[in-house]
């Protein structure tokens, strides 16, 4: 999964090559690169990641839902891609305390219970607390608000991995 490719890799690659290489960047939503694909070939970073955005917001109201529901837990510890293990690892959220991981339990369920999808954060950078006060101060937005930070924080997580697995080009 991380190879380490180069732009020139990627604009090489067929269709399933592409998927192959890039569906793992948008939680388990391989169609995000299937579309994003017909756009290549891909002048930078910036261009592949803007037409990986572009395909979720040309979604369907419900394909973003789902887009968003792929998403696991802050702190759960249900499965997840190891992308996400290794995103919470780094922002100190498999070392919770007892009384943490309840409380982030907590929080997590009553977010998901008033917008129907789980709290996303793009972790990097951040650590317990800076995030279990984004999920606080988060509780009180609107749904309609809600949904377009977390589809915001969806695409920061989404740059971040794209940059994680495409080697520097200069740009």
């Amino acid at each position: 999964m991380y190879l380490n490719w180069t732009l020139e890799d990627i604009n090489e690659m067929d269709l399933p090559q592409f998927v192959e290489a890039l569906g793992w960047i948008f939680e388990h939503s391989p169609w995000v690169a299937e579309r994003a694909f017909p756009h290549g070939p891909f002048t930078s970073i910036d261009a592949l990641h803007s037409a990986m955005a572009e395909a979720v917001r040309s979604a369907t109201p419900e394909e973003r839902l789902k887009l968003l529901r792929a998403h696991p837990d802050l702190a759960g510890r249900l499965q997840m891609s190891s992308a996400s293990v290794s995103e919470q690892k780094n922002a100190g959220l498999s070392d919770l305390t007892p009384e943490e991981y309840a409380d982030f339990t907590a929080c997590n369920n009553t977010y998901t219970g008033k917008f129907g999808f789980p709290f996303i954060m793009a972790v990097r950078g951040q650590n317990k607390h800076s995030i279990r006060e984004a999920m606080l101060r988060r509780l009180d937005s609107t749904p309609e608000a809600e949904l377009d930070t977390a589809l915001q924080e969806v695409a920061k997580i989404a740059r971040f991995r794209s940059l994680d697995l495409l080697a520097p080009t200069g740009e």
